[in-house]
């Protein structure tokens, strides 16, 4: 074999190559969509079982630490209150019974993907002049058919903004509230 025919067969072989992936990652992005979308359904049906707001969630777990984020969501098919919190230099997932409001479980935030989410939120936080429950409620305020149901800080071109979910019905809707 002439090495042009061998430079060929391996330039084809990369181009299938990268064409598997790029489908393999679409693929994925289908499921990441229909999981996001059965998460949300969901969420709809469950919601309603939740005696507490996520702002209730999110006095109920100052106990602990300084709220940082919070979202109802379902695990395992079942509906649970999540707020992250910063104390001392130190996060933790605290899940709120959504029913009676009282901290259930406190769980160290040490790695991976929350310790990430956790430091920047902290970060986003850290330079707020505003509150996440206040920015919470004001947001909740706005929509009065509405239910919160989840709130996270960032910062956008240097500026603290809470991005608040929203659920009226089944309709979700997010909105941006400044914290500066």
């Amino acid at each position: 074999m002439t090495r042009r025919k061998m430079l060929l067969m391996t330039a084809g072989a990369t181009v299938l190559g990268v064409a598997a992936l790029i489908g393999f990652a679409d693929h994925n992005a289908i499921f990441a969509d229909d999981d996001e979308k059965e998460g949300q359904e969901a969420l709809i049906k469950t919601l309603g079982a939740a005696k507490i707001s996520l702002q209730q969630g999110l006095a109920a777990s100052a106990q602990e630490g300084q709220p940082i984020s919070a979202k109802f969501e379902v695990d395992e098919g079942k509906l649970q209150l999540s707020v992250y919190t910063a104390k001392d230099g130190k996060f933790s997932e605290l899940l709120v019974d959504y029913v009676n409001g009282k901290v259930t479980k406190a769980v160290p935030i040490t790695e991976g993907d929350d310790l990430a989410a956790a430091k920047s939120q902290s970060a986003a936080l850290a330079t707020a002049k505003t509150s996440l429950k206040e920015a919470v409620d004001k947001a909740a305020a706005q929509s009065a058919s509405a239910r919160v149901v989840s709130a996270v800080p960032s910062l956008k071109d240097g500026h603290p903004v809470a991005s608040i979910v929203l659920l009226d019905g089944e309709r979700f809707k997010t909105v941006q509230q400044p914290l500066d």
